[in-house]
């Protein structure tokens, strides 16, 4: 075992970057906004989780959207923090007639049969304009990314990835939707 020794950071005033910068902009390729599930480990959460515990969960960790699997690690919908928010919470606990406490994520996520999702193969030949353009109207905060081929989620879009990207700067507590994210780049 090798110990470690703290060392004083007064002396530093730089920051390390990627020795292969890549500046973003509109008329960039849509993979420079993708979260590649090849890439980068995916979000997730078992679809019997209690309701009560992945609040607590995205909170903690600020995570706004999480993949659903059931108990044979299927996909079978997502969930996003505002799916989890009380009122939505409350009508669920109305519906089902259960108690709070045991509302499983599985009851109030967005099912895979309701959702959409970009094709990887047409987003390899888009930018980051065209697919502002595409969910213009949607409203929607993530966009996943399907690979027809091989029959699998390959990744996610999200509207505050992308304004992290192309460093608009955005209210933290004020998550835009792709349509608002559209009219302030446009502005």
């Amino acid at each position: 075992m090798h110990n470690l020794t703290l060392c004083k950071t007064e002396s530093i005033d730089t920051l390390a970057h990627p020795d292969i910068y890549e500046h973003v902009e509109l008329a960039s390729s849509a993979l420079s906004i993708f979260t590649d599930f090849h890439d980068h480990q995916p979000l997730v959460i078992d679809g019997n989780v209690k309701a009560v515990e992945l609040e607590k969960l995205m909170r903690q960790s600020h995570v706004k959207m999480k993949l659903v699997l059931d108990q044979r690690e299927q996909f079978v919908g997502i969930v996003t923090f505002a799916d989890i928010t009380e009122q939505k919470i409350l009508q669920r606990v109305v519906q089902l007639g259960i108690p709070r406490s045991e509302l499983l994520v599985v009851d109030m996520m967005q099912p895979k049969s309701l959702l959409q999702a970009f094709d990887y193969n047409e987003l390899k030949l888009s930018s980051v304009s065209d697919v502002v353009n595409a969910l213009r109207e949607n409203g929607a905060m993530h966009c996943l990314v399907i690979d027809k081929v091989a029959h699998e989620i390959r990744g996610v879009i999200s509207v505050s990835d992308i304004a992290r990207i192309l460093r608009i700067p955005l209210d933290i507590q004020f998550q835009p939707s792709f349509a608002a994210l559209s009219h302030i780049i446009a502005a």
